[in-house]
């Protein structure tokens, strides 16, 4: 008869390692697993001293977190400015590709886009 100790919620041998049991999940990552299809770069058609005349608003919620960091990357590699932590400005338009992928990942209701009537100019 083994006697088997419990370490933080898991169980150990009597070395202090853990033991894998018929019922136990296994915490390891596996090789086989899918990634997920998000996270499709897209290329700057805009130059960098393109006037910045389109505000984008978004409210993406926490458990699509994934999806708000690479839309955050996306206007990045757009050359947008943040001027608040869910409002960016920068050149317009958005590329059609991009707001068709938008759409597919489910973020197309999240977002608002504004056109300025002048450009956006920094306190440089």
């Amino acid at each position: 008869m083994s006697r088997t100790f419990s370490y933080k919620g898991m169980r150990v041998n009597i070395f202090g390692l853990p033991v894998s049991g018929s019922g136990q999940k296994s915490r390891i990552k596996k090789e086989y697993r899918k990634r997920k299809f998000y996270y499709l770069t897209f290329e700057s058609e805009f130059k960098k001293d393109a006037p910045k005349n389109l505000i984008v608003m978004y409210d993406i919620p926490q458990n699509k977190k994934k999806e708000r960091d690479w839309f955050r990357r996306q206007l990045v590699n757009f050359d947008y400015i943040m001027i608040q932590k869910s409002v960016w400005v920068g050149p317009s338009t958005l590329p059609k590709e991009f707001l068709e992928y938008i759409k597919v990942i489910g973020l197309k209701d999240k977002l608002k886009t504004f056109k300025l009537a002048r450009s956006y100019t920094t306190g440089k």
